[in-house]
């Protein structure tokens, strides 16, 4: 009883200075409080601003434009009407459309990769660097399937971003998003990787996308998306959006795309592809069991090209595809990559399911054709 009443009357003293004078009270020394380590013993990361700080000065804005044909009234360009009004009042006008990006400087000598829909069709093509030096670019060469294109700048002393290992890459890994974003200037937003191997979206003829919900928006198509070292995962190129802002679903094309693909534009000018010359779909449930495939996998051969590659071999509507030189066929996809990455005039052996019985044919690989417009 002695201690319960001797510690009331502590508490209310110390009650009371608190309220009249608590300067009279013990402080504790401020300071910088750090996240404690986890159970690995590992301090855990407060700061992403090694990474971009590192980043940063290899990512360029990019600024495009292109005349534009006006198409004026009709009427103005009658020669009927022309004849009593002349021309003054004017017949078809060009016009200057700009547009903005990003890009990312993966080498000494100047090459940028960005986006092939960031300079497509570019009469004039400015590249803005961090360090405040701009100059004019030249489109090296595109690949329209994987929306990719390289640009090079004539200036030195130029930063660059070295590729990471997308192969070691898991879900919930944190990656960095940079760019310019509604050209407001350059923007670091961050974010996780949602998913890896996004396909079938639609956006490109090839896509294995690099999903991440790290703030994307117009303006950082062709800009860096980078891991926690401040080295390149992917290329920033489109956005899932109702409104055109971000969503926090953003796909980017990962570095081992981007790298293969620029290689071979700096190299040959342009990307040669296999080509098998069919027109395939997903096996889905239904038709795994309407063919009494055990599972639901490859791609189911809907149509063939009149002698094209799988024509010649013997392949005909109805056989489905299950394996590519031994490498199993998940979908309609993930053949179209399978294939792709095949040397034209290589032969290679296919396995096939037709009738309720699996069997091999071989394949003289095609080069495949480019569409027209691109």
């Amino acid at each position: 009883m002695i201690f319960a009443q001797t510690a009331t009357v502590g508490l209310a003293v110390w009650f009371v200075i608190s309220l009249v004078a608590p300067q009279w009270l013990p402080r504790q020394q401020g300071g910088v409080v750090t996240a404690p380590p986890d159970a690995s013993g590992v301090a855990v990361v407060n700061s992403y601003h090694d990474a971009a700080h590192q980043a940063m000065p290899a990512v360029v804005n990019i600024y495009t434009a292109k005349d534009v044909k006006a198409r004026s009234h009709p009427l103005l360009n009658d020669p009927f009407f022309k004849r009593f009004f002349g021309d003054r009042f004017g017949g078809d006008e060009t016009q200057r459309t700009s547009s903005l990006g990003s890009g990312v400087i993966v080498s000494g000598s100047g090459y940028i990769v960005t986006n092939n829909h960031v300079v497509e069709s570019a009469d004039e093509i400015e590249v803005a660097l961090a360090d405040g030096r701009t100059a004019e670019a030249t489109i090296i060469g595109s690949d329209p399937d994987t929306d990719i294109a390289v640009i090079k700048v004539e200036l030195d002393k130029l930063p660059t971003l070295a590729f990471a290992d997308v192969g070691k890459m898991q879900v919930g890994d944190v990656v960095l998003a940079i760019g310019n974003p509604f050209g407001v200037g350059q923007t670091v937003t961050m974010g996780i990787v949602s998913a890896l191997g996004r396909s079938q979206l639609g956006i490109n003829t090839f896509e294995n996308f690099i999903q991440t919900d790290a703030a994307i928006n117009p303006g950082n198509s062709g800009g860096a998306l980078v891991d926690t070292h401040g080295n390149l995962v992917g290329i920033n190129t489109a956005i899932y959006s109702r409104t055109g802002g971000s969503l926090g679903i953003g796909f980017a094309i990962p570095s081992t795309t981007v790298r293969q693909v620029m290689d071979a534009i700096i190299k040959d000018g342009g990307v040669t592809r296999g080509w098998l010359g069919i027109e395939a779909q997903d096996v889905t449930p239904e038709l795994a069991a309407s063919f009494r495939l055990a599972d639901a996998h490859g791609a189911l051969i809907a149509g063939v090209v009149r002698a094209g590659p799988a024509d010649a071999a013997g392949m005909r509507p109805g056989d489905i595809l299950l394996a590519i030189a031994g490498t199993p066929v998940k979908d309609s996809s993930d053949m179209l990559n399978q294939i792709a990455e095949l040397k034209p005039d290589a032969e290679v052996k296919m396995d096939i399911y037709r009738a309720g019985k699996q069997q091999a044919v071989t394949v003289k690989i095609g080069r495949r054709p480019k569409l027209s417009g691109r």
